[in-house]
């Protein structure tokens, strides 16, 4: 009977200190450094995906037996507010820190550092919500968003 050893990934130093990472996330930063992207660089857009994910999971709503809610931007202002509405009685919203634009502000200091990719905001919850895209994997005059599948996703 023979032995079947299978052979353990190439994992950066700084990657093997993270012990509470599961399997996906190694392979999600090996991913990303492989595009070249400088392990911290990595980390950091990791957690701007983790709060993307979170906001476009507030826009589409939840809610409980007594109200639903879901993030609104203002028409006029543009602004974010949390906007509750009770299932019995009038629906009322308050004010949120903007979370969206400051973590789309991070990815794009990020971005800046490797013009040779592109980052793309996906925004429904049920998949990634970045994705790193190399521009050769872009067709000359079209769109990221017509082929950021192509690239490597950026789990929460």
């Amino acid at each position: 009977m023979a032995i079947i050893q299978t052979q353990k990934p190439n994992v950066p130093p700084d990657v093997k200190r993270q012990k509470h990472m599961n399997k996906d996330t190694i392979r999600m930063i090996q991913g990303l450094s492989n595009l070249g992207i400088r392990t911290e660089d990595a980390f950091a857009i990791r957690r701007i995906a983790m709060t993307l994910h979170r906001w476009n999971e507030l826009e589409c709503g939840d809610g409980n037996d007594r109200a639903s809610w879901s993030i609104e931007r203002d028409d006029e202002t543009d602004k974010p507010y949390m906007v509750t509405y009770p299932h019995t009685g009038k629906s009322y919203r308050r004010p949120i820190p903007d979370r969206e634009k400051g973590a789309l502000a991070r990815l794009a200091k990020i971005m800046a550092k490797y013009p040779d990719l592109q980052a793309c905001h996906q925004t429904d919850p049920r998949g990634c919500s970045v994705y790193i895209v190399r521009n050769s994997d872009i067709p000359n005059g079209s769109s990221i968003r017509e082929f950021y599948t192509r690239g490597q996703p950026v789990h929460a």
